[in-house]
Order: C-alpha cells, then structure tokens, then sequence
C-alpha cells in the first residue's frame, strides 16, 4: 500500500431511486443518514461504519460532465460504480500517484451540507478508469470528520460494524495491483469486470440473519453461518455478513 493511502474509504453504490435504495437498506438492518446533497449535483444516503462506509449516490437528471462515468454505469445497472480510498493528505497522495505513473487529476475539493451542522468538506483525487476496470476508484481526504462520523449513526440493527473486504469479478485480477495492492480486496473470475461483493463485519452472524428475516429479506446462509444477500436485493452487490 502506498504511504498516502491507508485504506478503504468508503464504497459508492449507485442507484437510480434513492427512495427505494434508502428503504431496502433500512429492511437490511442499516441505519441511514439523512439525504445529503453534493455541490455536484448528485445525492446520497451514508452508513457509517467505525472508519469506514458505504454510500448510497443517485445522481440528478442532467449530471455535470465530471459525474458522466457514474450515468454511464448507471445506464447498465445499479452497483458499487467506485471504491474512494483513504487518505489524510490527497496532495500527498496525487504526487505519489503521478510519480508512480498513474494520470491522476488534480485534489478536486467538494462539499455538501450536513443538517444543521455545517457542510462536509472532503477533497478528492480522481484515477484514471482504465486502472480499475468496471469501477472508478478514488482517494478522498476528510476535512470534517467529526460531523461525518457521528455515532448514532454508527449503531446498526444487523450489527455491521464495517467493511470486512471487496470482491471484484474480473478476467484480469492482475490489472488492478497498481491501485489496489495491499488493500482488503478479492478476486473472483467473469468475463466482465464487476464489484460482485462487499463482505461487511459482523460479530453475530446469527442475529444479522434473524434481522434481515424481520425486513423481509431474501438470502441464504454459507457453511459458516454467515448470511449472503443476493445482488437484486441490495442494488447490485451481493452482501455477505460475517
């Protein structure tokens, strides 16, 4: 792992009705946040892990050229379009990036408001698509965590407690050393490059099984109790507790 990236950030799950995506991910024992609204444009509902989340993105109807890769994704499907990786100095980590031969852009730095707290401020490094085929990655520095990170929205019914690891299905696993090495991801095999997977923490696979049969939720169980909600529940991921 490079010195500038620490880690998983958070993963974007693009979806074409942040309605319906809040709902489902309600039934699946996650607590939201409220709807926020990017200087971009787009919208988004948060769930917020120790250090790390998932995002819920709808964009808006006319979507600004920057946010074409995620309107292009979304006129295939609903999925994980990005996986944005940590940092706590993007300057750093676009030098260490240009250096390493990948043509990053430039820190973008961005905003949204969040209730009555003040606005989220987060600056971000784009990498190329074609580093990480089927999905666009980024780093994202935090400028404000304290009013991102709040705790009763840490607290989840099914228990989650973070993002365990990520599976991309590709033909290539090798394509994406560059950018992904040393991060918690897996591989798996298909013609076409996809996020097929996001494994989330749990310490009571148990009681994250009983949670999703009180919402309503499809799913079966692996060999080690941990439950597995299939892609069409959950916007185009599978999601495996445990």
């Amino acid at each position: 792992m490079r010195k500038h990236i620490r880690g998983l950030d958070h993963a974007v799950i693009l979806v074409r009705d942040l309605d319906r995506a809040h709902d489902s991910y309600r039934r699946l024992g996650f607590t939201l946040t409220p709807r926020g609204f990017h200087s971009l444009g787009s919208q988004n509902h948060c769930i917020m892990f120790g250090r790390d989340y998932l995002e819920l993105m709808a964009l808006p109807a006319a979507p600004p050229a920057s946010l074409q890769y995620f309107a292009d994704f979304l006129a295939k499907g609903e999925g994980v379009g990005a996986l944005a990786l940590a940092t706590d100095d993007a300057a750093g980590a676009y030098a260490e990036l240009k250096q390493a031969g990948i043509e990053a852009d430039p820190p973008l730095a961005l905003s949204r408001p969040v209730e009555n707290l003040g606005q989220a401020r987060f600056t971000l490094v784009q990498l190329p698509p074609a580093e990480t085929p089927g999905l666009r990655t980024f780093v994202c520095q935090h400028h404000t965590r304290d009013i991102v990170w709040r705790p009763e929205y840490q607290r989840h019914a099914n228990g989650a407690a973070g993002i365990k690891s990520v599976t991309i299905a590709t033909p290539d696993p090798a394509r994406y050393a560059r950018v992904l090495d040393g991060l918690p991801v897996a591989y798996s095999h298909a013609d076409t490059p996809v996020v097929a997977a996001i494994r989330i923490r749990v310490d009571d696979k148990k009681a994250a099984a009983d949670g999703l049969e009180r919402g309503g939720i499809s799913f079966v169980t692996l060999k080690d109790g941990a439950p597995v909600v299939p892609a069409g529940e959950a916007h185009g991921v599978m999601l495996v507790f445990g």
